[in-house]
């Protein structure tokens, strides 16, 4: 890509699309194009096709979503699966219609069947039933990383996909009641730290094993697929490493500083037993992640005591 490339990055205010505005900005691209859901409701098909038609970017990175935890896909699936294919439909269609050189999708390795081989490989998609929890999202991102497979097939446009891990970083969403296990736990110890409380409360065994990789670095990766990479497959993309919630909570707990007891509450859900992504295609291609999960906490938290957290 030309350092003057018009890009387009949908969702640029949430966790995954900042960081790639931050990587693109660190790498020299001067030409981003950003709107927020106010100026452009990207489930309005007229409206995304008239930006698409005034704006003309070259390149598009679809970070917009609906998203969110296990409660939030347990309460609202049916707004999971349509805002989401609304999303995908319109942006990817329109990429087609105005030629935009290349489109990365985002998805989610929640993708992959519940109980697919650890680790997961990229051939494992569709090769079983999925996790129940979060049933809806993975259908919409299923559809969406298909769409730009059969766009590419049929069309020969150049619109790539890749299923990011479990992200955690600055921007993330520390709302208790639709965030994520990462931030919903330093949310959780630092309120407790600040009230003294003598325990917190976490869903669960503690026993599911999950990987996590810091924002920054997934973003470092999406700029790198979008610089060298055009095949139909979409790409995993993780450490390759994983922790059990139990040790995530112990390390989150040590970060904060907070020096209560934990109490898993046992009749709630655990989601997946596990879901460990396999980066052998992301490092065959030339790309590794930077940032293990200490030094990766340290740096979430840090940003969240410097954010406006309490309006959250």
């Amino acid at each position: 890509m030309e350092k003057n490339a018009k890009i387009y990055v949908a969702g640029h205010r949430g966790l995954v699309g900042a960081a790639i505005v931050r990587n693109l900005e660190q790498k020299g691209y001067i030409n981003i194009v950003k709107r927020t859901h106010r100026e452009l409701d990207l489930t309005d098909q007229a409206a995304v096709a008239k930006f698409f038609a005034d704006e003309k970017p070259e390149y598009v990175v679809l970070a917009a979503a609906k998203v969110g935890g296990i409660n939030a896909n347990n309460t609202a699936p049916a707004d999971f699966i349509y805002i989401n294919s609304q999303i995908q439909c319109n942006v990817i269609k329109c990429a087609h219609d105005f030629q935009v050189k290349k489109l990365l999708f985002l998805g989610s390795t929640c993708i992959y069947p519940k109980m697919a081989q650890q680790p997961i490989v990229e051939d494992a998609l569709l090769t079983g039933p999925l996790e129940e929890t979060n049933e809806a999202y993975a259908v919409a991102k299923i559809a969406g990383l298909m769409m730009c497979r059969f766009f590419k097939r049929q069309y020969g446009d150049d619109f790539i996909s890749c299923m990011p891990t479990n992200l955690y970083g600055p921007e993330d969403n520390f709302d208790l009641e639709n965030s994520h296990v990462m931030p919903a736990m330093i949310r959780k110890f630092h309120d407790a730290k600040m009230a003294g409380a003598p325990f917190v409360e976490l869903w669960g065994t503690g026993t599911p094993l999950r990987e996590f990789l810091y924002v920054d670095d997934m973003a470092d990766a999406c700029v790198f697929l979008l610089e060298n990479y055009s095949g139909e497959q979409h790409v995993n993309i993780g450490t390759g490493k994983e922790v059990t919630i139990k040790e995530l909570a112990d390390t989150v707990k040590k970060v904060v500083g907070y020096e209560g007891d934990i109490n898993w509450n046992h009749d709630m859900p655990d989601g997946t037993p596990r879901k460990l992504t396999n980066v052998d295609k992301l490092h065959a291609l030339g790309w590794k992640h930077k940032v293990e999960l200490d030094e990766g906490i340290k740096l979430a938290y840090d940003w969240f005591v410097k954010s406006d957290h309490k309006k959250l």
